[in-house]
């Protein structure tokens, strides 16, 4: 694994890369950092070239300094990092928020990609209701930092809360270094976000959809919804799984990337 830097509008940006062959970059969600990926990308680097980064605030990434940041701002970092490393074409998965700057790339660069992913996400805007809920969040962040804001959130992105208490022990360890105010610029950015599933629709290349069964952050319903729309999709369901299916069942979903990064 090598780790690297790039400078975007003044802000140091880290990512990692590992492997070689087809590139494939796998981006982190909301809360998260690049490491939550660390079972797939050890797994693939056997066979793809691996491109992990963290977003702005996030581990060795700095914060983006710039007010009302947008989900095509995260986008335009990732067309950076490409670039940097001189990609024509790759493949993109995105789990939850990293699914949305995911979408918000296909509408920015979809030259560059012959394929993407949505795990775990979603092309729908928030509606009133998600809305109020993130910034009942925002609200709590602030008040009560991001120790307690993790302890009352992550148990809720599992199906299986007894098998995964090692996972949301370590998950809300690594968010407690978590700046607030980084978790309320990506609150804000997804607030704001647009309905994407014109381009579910109309991207021309292999689109996957990887959804869990008992998912409270993205509905199983939306998930099932949205699958229909493109032109070519690869459809996975994990059955015991909630919003984290990297680490409730990383053999399937290892498979399910391999499965989509060899046909597209």
């Amino acid at each position: 694994m090598v780790h690297k830097n790039i400078s975007y509008q003044n802000t140091n940006i880290h990512y990692s890369i590992c492997g070689s062959g087809k590139p494939v970059m796998l981006l982190h969600g909301f809360a998260e950092d690049s490491s939550i990926f660390s079972v797939q990308v050890n797994y693939l680097k056997e066979r793809y070239l691996v491109i992990v980064p963290d977003l702005p605030g996030i581990g060795k990434s700095e914060i983006l300094a710039k007010e009302n940041v947008q989900l095509s701002n995260y986008a335009a970092i990732l067309k950076a990092i490409i670039d940097e490393e001189k990609i024509n074409s790759f493949t993109l998965i995105g789990h939850s928020m990293g699914g949305y700057i995911t979408l918000a790339y296909a509408d920015k660069y979809p030259e560059t990609l012959n394929g993407f992913g949505l795990f775990h996400s979603s092309a729908y805007a928030d509606d009133e209701a998600k809305i109020a809920t993130r910034k009942k969040a925002i609200l709590f962040i602030e008040q009560n930092g991001t120790a307690a804001f993790f302890k009352t959130t992550i148990p809720n992105l599992f199906y299986n809360q007894e098998k995964s208490t090692d996972d949301k022990k370590i998950l809300i360890e690594k968010g407690n270094s978590f700046a607030p105010e980084v978790l309320i610029q990506q609150y804000n950015a997804m607030i704001t976000r647009r309905d994407t599933t014109s381009i579910l629709k109309t991207f021309k290349h292999p689109i996957l959809f990887i959804m869990g069964e008992h998912d409270k952050a993205i509905p199983f319903e939306h998930s099932l919804q949205q699958s229909h729309l493109p032109q070519i999709a690869y459809i996975h369901i994990l059955r015991n799984t909630g919003h984290m299916g990297m680490k409730e069942e990383p053999d399937l979903v290892n498979n399910f990337m391999e499965e989509f990064l060899r046909l597209s």
